[in-house]
């Protein structure tokens, strides 16, 4: 069954675990501790934003017609059935065509300016049966993979409860 990602903005607390949790993971050592003595700094693939009612956890959100996989001159964003879209730092060669490309912004150039740095949802972790790291450091639950049958039948059923709302004139 295909899994998504899924943003519920309203339990959002802004509080940055997720990015914590996301730089952590791609650190060489895997360890807080260690990770901030890192040099470089691992890089976070998730950047939480704030507007101004409200902060969003936004990353990689896979499209599935990628623009920045079809617009990479040398396919080191590429993506099998099934899979996000990954990146291939040895074939990168920076120009960032993907960062303009992306639709989210989300994509970023290494600190090094070698390659770009995007979130893969944690694939090695989702191999293992593991969620991704930003969705294990969500204590609010704003971040939290779902079943796409799921995603759907909520948003179904909130469909009909906009509807019933209307014909009725409460607010139920």
């Amino acid at each position: 069954m295909k899994q998504m990602l899924v943003v519920k903005i309203d339990r959002c607390l802004g509080c940055k675990s997720c990015e914590i949790a996301c730089a952590v993971e791609h650190s060489t050592s895997r360890d807080l501790f260690e990770a901030v003595k890192e040099l470089p700094a691992p890089q976070t693939r998730v950047r939480v934003v704030q507007g101004e009612t409200f902060a969003a956890p936004l990353q990689c959100r896979q499209c599935e017609d990628a623009p920045c996989v079809a617009i990479c001159p040398t396919n080191a964003l590429h993506r099998r059935a099934g899979e996000p879209v990954m990146l291939d730092k040895e074939l990168c060669i920076g120009c960032t065509w993907c960062v303009v490309a992306c639709p989210f912004g989300v994509i970023t150039l290494d600190r090094r300016g070698g390659a770009v740095v995007k979130c893969d949802q944690c694939f090695a972790r989702a191999e293992r049966g593991e969620v991704p790291a930003c969705v294990e450091a969500c204590s609010s639950g704003a971040l939290e993979i779902e079943e796409l049958d799921a995603v759907a039948a909520g948003k179904q059923q909130a469909f009909l409860v906009q509807i019933e709302r209307s014909l009725t004139g409460s607010s139920l």
